[in-house]
């Protein structure tokens, strides 16, 4: 089969691309958990998420004002909620279930539940699809996830507290499916600065209201904060939305199940923490288990009968017809012959 130069490297730096960016994801998205446990001891964690969302929102609102940009009111008030369930919800769930005695590990079991939920609300909410081989991988991730925190799956919180991850974990589905149902038109930096700024309003009033607003003098905090600000915001949440954007809600979720073990290789790294022959299992299990649910078909690319082969059959036929596809001379009857089979 004859085909242009362009159509077949396109694809192969999208597919590059996609990986550079999921890669990048999961390695700063991780990071968000190592600057919690940075700064851990130095602070409660309201003061820390109040300090990392009055850094972030700062700097961008610097941004902001040097390049003035127009937000419609609509994408302002749909970012101002995306904002208090992604970022304010999603964060204080988590860390609030850690002070009431969740541990680390039962935390990350249940928050590793929202690619599943997310997967499954998005087939009728966004009409996404799922496929059986893509749902058996969303279940085999909780279990890997099960595998690398099972040396930490431990009791004593309250009863109630445990619905703190499980609230979290809503909190990201519903802001993830609000912005996929709603596109708000502005770009990624606008809606980080106006998420950024209500989450800083409401940590700052939470920790205002509980008397810890003043920031220690101690390096370990302001190491946190540049942690959480840089890499774990602006990095990994930030890249959440651009794989969410580029590749739907199920495929962009499944990689949340690499950050219990990058988080767990991190961790081991920095703090010495101890890597079971079970959790490394879980690993590997974990890794199986978002290759399945990114082989699968694209979800939506079959809709209206037209899968990956058909696109790229397509794609091949109009260069065929399209003399500037084979240097500007016309194709002959027998290319044509060739692109359509």
């Amino acid at each position: 089969m004859y085909t242009s130069r362009g159509i077949t490297a396109a694809p192969h730096r999208d597919a590059l691309l996609g990986a550079a960016i999921g890669t990048a994801f999961v390695v700063t998205w991780s990071s968000g958990f190592i600057g919690a446990q940075l700064g851990a001891g130095a602070a409660p964690a309201s003061t820390l998420l109040a300090w990392r969302f009055i850094v972030a929102g700062g700097l961008l609102l610097a941004w902001a004002a040097w390049r003035r940009p127009r937000i419609p009111p609509r994408d302002l008030a749909l970012h101002v909620l995306i904002g208090a369930l992604g970022q304010g919800g999603y964060l204080y769930g988590v860390f609030a279930a850690a002070e009431h005695g969740v541990s680390a590990g039962v935390d990350n079991l249940i928050t590793a539940l929202q690619p599943l939920i997310a997967a499954v609300l998005a087939v009728p909410v966004l009409g996404e699809r799922i496929t059986r081989r893509q749902l058996a991988g969303f279940a085999a991730g909780v279990g890997g996830v099960a595998l690398v925190v099972g040396g930490d799956l431990r009791g004593g919180a309250p009863p109630w507290a445990y619905a703190l991850p499980l609230a979290a974990t809503l909190c990201l589905v519903g802001a993830t499916l609000l912005e996929r149902r709603t596109r708000p038109s502005i770009g990624l930096l606008d809606a980080l600065t106006v998420q950024a700024g209500i989450s800083a309003l409401l940590f700052t009033a939470l920790a205002g209201a509980t008397g810890g607003l003043a920031p220690p003098a101690d390096p370990a905090f302001w190491t946190a904060v540049a942690v959480l600000v840089g890499p774990a915001m602006l990095g990994g949440y930030g890249l959440y939305w651009v794989n969410v954007r580029r590749s739907g809600v199920g495929r962009a979720s499944a990689l949340l199940y690499l950050t219990p073990p990058a988080t767990m290789l991190g961790a081991w790294a920095l703090f010495g923490s101890t890597l079971t022959p079970l959790s490394l299992a879980g690993v590997l299990a974990c890794a199986a288990a978002v290759a399945v649910v990114l082989r699968a078909p694209a979800a939506g690319s079959r809709r209206n009968g037209r899968g990956p082969r058909a696109l790229r059959r397509s794609r091949v036929r109009r260069a065929a017809a399209d003399p500037e596809a084979w240097g500007g001379s016309p194709p002959t009857p027998e290319r044509r012959r060739a692109a359509s089979r």
